[in-house]
C-alpha cells in the first residue's frame, strides 16, 4: 500500500500483504483477489425462503463451501492478509534482478532495469525510475524495500520492490558510498563524510533516514566517515574512515536530533563510542555472536595489515589480538574461513601469473576456529571491495583502480582488469582465473539456485556460468553504465 502525501514522498505500507512468497508459505497456491481491501462472497448471500428451498445434497455442498471460505480466511489472518489481496509483481516474475544505470542522454535514461535472471532477459516492465545518475544499492532483509544513491542530485531513492515503482527521496547533505538498511523497512543509515554539523564540530556524519516521511531525523556527527557497517538489528553501527586508528561504534537509537555531536564529542553524546587499537581499519563484519575488524595497515598509510576481533560485550568495547595479513580492505566469510583481499607494501610480486602487471594484490585465507593464516594467493590489484560466493564455491573478488592491461575491444595478447575468481572447492587451491576484461568491478550477484553470476565490470553487465568460470553464451545488453546489480528476489 502506499499513501502519497503532500510533498510527492509515498509512505511505505504493509509489505506482507503483498508478498507472493508469504502466500506460498501459507499454502495458497492460486491467486485470490479481494477488490478494494476486502473479502466479497457473492451468490451467498439469499433471503431465508430461497435458503430453505435447497435440498439436502446442495445444503451439504453450500455447508461444505462455507467451511472452506472459512479455513481459508483464518489462513489469510494468520498470515497477515486480514484485508489485502495476494498478487505478483507488476513484472509478474519471482526471479527479478534489478540494475542501476546511471546514463542519462537523449536516447537513454538513468534507472532501475529489471532483469528476468531465470533466462536472463529484460522484464516486460517499465524502467524504474531513481534520479538521474542511480549507482550504489542496498536492500532491506526481507528484499522488500530497495535503496539507491543518485549522486546527480544527492539523494536516496526508496524503491518499493514489491509494487516496482519509487516510493519518494530523501535529500542527503552530500555524496555517500556507503548505506545500510539493517532491520527494518523504515529506517536506513548513510555515512557523508561532507556533511556539516556546525557549531566548529569536523565534516562527517551518519546520516538516520526516516523512509516513511522521507526526511533525515537525526544527523550524528563521524569525522570523515566513509563506511557504516550494521549489525543485524540495526542497534549498532561500525563507522569507518580509514584515516585514523579507531573504530567508531554508534548507538543510533540512543541519537538525539536533529543534530547530535555523536564521535565528535562522545562526552556530549550517548550515541558513539570510539575504540582504539587498531591500524587503520576500513571495514568489519559481524558473525553470529563476533565481530571482526579488517586494518588496511600499510596500504593506508599505517603500518601493519590485519584482522582483530571485536567485543561488543564489555564496557567499553575492546579489540582483541591482531592477526597479520598481506593486505585488507575487504572480506568474506564462508562457514569457519574468513577471506580478505588486499594490497601489500612488500609482498605484492604476480607470482605463478604470467601477466604484464607489474604488481598483484592477495588473498589471505584465516580459519576463524584458530585464527591463522592458512593460504596466501595472489590475485588482481586495486582497491578491494566487492566479494561473493557462487553457490558451488566460486569466490568472485573485485576491485577498482587496479592494472588493467590490453583492451577488451580490441583484444591483442593478454587482457586483463579487476576481477579475481578462486574455486573454493579445491583444498589448497591458489590459482586464481582473471577473465579477460577490463575495468573496475562494481557489482556482483549470486543465486541460489543458478551456477551463475552476474558481475558489473567497466559499466556492463557479465553473466559468468560458474561451472566453468568463463563467460556463458547468453550475455544481455543494457543501455547506459551499468553500476550495480542486486536480487530482489530469493531464489
Amino acid at each position: 500500500m502506499r499513501i502519497q502525501d503532500d510533498r510527492g514522498f509515498a509512505h511505505l505500507g504493509s509489505y506482507r500483504r503483498n508478498d507472493p512468497d508469504a502466500a506460498v508459505q501459507c499454502g495458497l497456491g492460486r491467486r485470490m483477489r479481494l477488490d478494494n481491501g476486502s473479502a466479497i462472497i457473492h451468490h451467498f448471500v439469499s433471503k431465508s425462503q430461497s435458503f430453505m428451498l435447497l435440498g439436502a445434497f446442495r445444503l451439504k455442498r453450500v455447508v461444505l463451501a462455507l467451511v472452506g471460505l472459512v479455513l481459508i480466511s483464518l489462513g489469510l489472518i494468520s498470515c497477515g492478509y486480514s484485508s489485502a489481496y495476494i498478487r505478483k509483481p507488476p513484472s509478474r516474475l519471482s526471479t527479478r534482478v534489478m540494475v542501476s544505470q546511471d546514463v542519462t542522454s537523449s536516447f537513454a535514461f538513468g534507472g532501475l532495469m529489471i532483469v528476468n535472471a531465470s533466462n536472463d532477459t529484460l522484464a516486460r516492465a517499465s524502467e524504474i525510475s531513481a534520479g538521474t545518475f542511480p549507482g550504489l544499492m542496498t536492500l532491506s532483509p526481507t528484499r522488500a524495500t530497495l535503496l539507491t544513491f543518485d549522486s546527480g542530485s544527492n539523494s536516496v531513492q526508496v524503491i518499493s520492490t514489491t509494487t516496482e515503482s519509487n516510493l519518494g527521496r530523501i535529500q542527503l547533505p552530500g555524496a555517500t558510498t556507503s548505506m545500510v538498511l539493517p532491520a527494518t523497512t523504515t529506517v536506513a543509515y548513510a555515512a557523508v563524510p561532507s556533511a556539516s554539523l556546525g557549531n566548529g564540530f569536523p565534516a562527517g556524519a551518519v546520516e538516520v533516514l526516516n523512509l516513511s516521511n522521507g526526511g533525515i531525523t537525526a544527523t550524528i556527527g563521524a569525522q570523515n566517515a566513509q563506511t557504516i557497517v550494521a549489525n543485524p538489528n540495526g542497534t549498532q553501527l561500525l563507522v569507518f574512515r580509514g584515516d585514523t586508528d579507531a573504530v567508531s561504534v554508534v548507538s543510533p537509537t540512543l541519537a538525539v536530533g536533529p543534530i547530535d555531536p555523536g564521535c565528535d564529542n562522545v562526552a556530549l553524546s550517548a550515541a558513539c563510542q570510539v575504540v582504539s587499537g587498531f591500524d587503520r581499519p576500513v571495514y568489519g563484519i559481524f558473525s553470529g555472536g563476533n565481530v571482526y575488524i579488517l586494518n588496511c595497515g600499510a596500504e593506508c598509510h599505517g603500518k601493519q595489515a590485519s584482522v582483530q576481533t571485536l567485543d561488543l560485550s564489555t564496557t567499553p568495547p575492546t579489540a582483541g589480538p591482531a592477526v597479520p595479513v598481506d593486505g585488507a580492505t575487504f572480506g568474506l566469510i564462508n562457514g569457519s574461513t574468513l577471506y580478505v583481499a588486499g594490497n601489500s607494501a612488500t609482498n605484492n610480486a604476480c607470482t605463478g601469473q604470467t601477466t604484464a602487471a607489474l604488481t598483484c594484490g592477495r588473498l589471505d585465507v584465516i580459519d576463524l576456529t584458530s585464527m591463522t593464516v592458512t593460504g596466501s594467493i595472489v590475485i588482481t590489484d586495486g582497491t578491494h571491495d566487492h566479494m561473493d560466493m557462487s553457490v558451488n564455491g566460486q569466490l568472485f573478488i573485485g576491485s577498482h583502480n587496479c592494472t588493467d592491461v590490453g583492451d577488451v575491444n580490441a583484444p591483442q595478447g593478454e587482457v586483463r582488469g579487476c576481477l579475481s575468481i578462486l574455486d573454493t572447492t579445491k583444498p589448497g587451491n591458489t590459482t586464481v582465473v582473471v577473465p579477460p576484461d577490463n575495468g573496475d568491478v562494481t557489482g556482483l550477484q549470486s543465486f541460489t539456485g543458478r551456477k551463475v553470476e552476474y558481475v558489473v565490470e567497466n559499466g556492463i553487465l557479465r553473466i559468468y556460468d560458474t561451472t566453468k568460470n568463463v563467460l556463458q553464451p547468453t550475455q544481455l545488453s543494457i543501455v547506459g553504465q551499468v553500476v550495480d546489480v542486486k536480487a530482489v528476489d530469493f531464489f
